[in-house]
């Protein structure tokens, strides 16, 4: 019998932090795990990497990596990752958070941060309502979904994160779903290697606030729908990505363009 001393991951989690705290049936395990493969293969100096998280479900994977961390106050986490970027140009900055803490009270910060194209990555797990809170009526809630604050079926128009991002700025651009494990991973990886501000959404499953209300009372559940009803469309226009009966799903935006950073040098010369 062959004694396993440790998983190949270890190195890069807080192992005295575990068991996390996320339900039976959250996306985020296998997202989590998509983003430490994507480290590894980008071999990533882990002492100059900081991930930064604002507040929620998805705010928690600061907690569990094993490199410089930041859980910062809700809808903080990228004006915290701009000036970390801006002291120290030479790390590599990640934001790793939700739609709520991400596209409410962070919005402003998003759209900036995008539109002066400062170098960092975002990685921002949907799963369209205020998971850690009771399940309440987020930005990205589709028209007609349950909530507990919306109890018969949304009616305000959702954000569509990606539309955002690229409308905003944003030099990099894809949405993936908890399923597309693979193709996810290496969508990490090209973000992390951009130059400028690069942005990966992750649709995710909530069975617990979500989904029980919405029937999809399981993970399985979720992963069943995604797959029936996801398509890869790469390089479509992010204006017809909507996400209704259908998730569009792919890289939608890949493009060159100076860096805060940059522009603020030749500025100053």
């Amino acid at each position: 019998m062959i004694e396993i001393k440790e998983h190949p991951l270890d190195k890069y989690l807080r192992a005295d932090r575990i068991p996390h705290i996320w339900c039976p049936g959250c996306g985020l395990g296998s997202i989590l795990n998509c983003f430490l493969h994507a480290l590894k293969e980008c071999k990533i100096d882990l002492d100059n990497l900081a991930i930064v998280s604002g507040i929620g479900c998805t705010g928690r994977v600061a907690g569990y990596l094993n490199v410089d961390s930041y859980h910062t106050t809700h809808g903080r986490a990228i004006p915290f990752a701009t000036g970390l970027k801006l002291a120290n140009p030479k790390i590599k900055v990640v934001v790793f958070s939700g739609d709520g803490d991400l596209f409410a009270i962070g919005g402003n910060h998003f759209i900036h941060a995008a539109r002066r194209n400062v170098d960092i990555t975002v990685i921002c797990v949907n799963n369209y309502n205020y998971g850690m809170t009771g399940g309440q009526l987020g930005p990205t809630t589709p028209i007609g979904a349950k909530t507990t604050t919306t109890p018969y079926g949304n009616f305000e128009h959702p954000f569509n994160l990606c539309k955002v991002a690229a409308a905003s700025g944003a030099v990099y651009v894809a949405r993936w779903t908890a399923l597309h494990v693979r193709r996810l991973k290496e969508s990490m990886k090209e973000a992390l290697m951009k130059k400028g501000f690069s942005f990966v959404e992750v649709i995710a499953s909530c069975p617990t606030t979500y989904g029980r209300y919405n029937k999809m009372p399981t993970g399985l559940d979720t992963m069943k729908y995604y797959k029936e009803n996801s398509i890869i469309m790469h390089s479509i226009d992010p204006n017809k990505t909507d996400i209704d009966d259908r998730i569009i799903v792919g890289k939608f935006v890949d493009i060159e363009k100076p860096t805060f950073d940059e522009m603020l040098k030749k500025v100053g010369k």
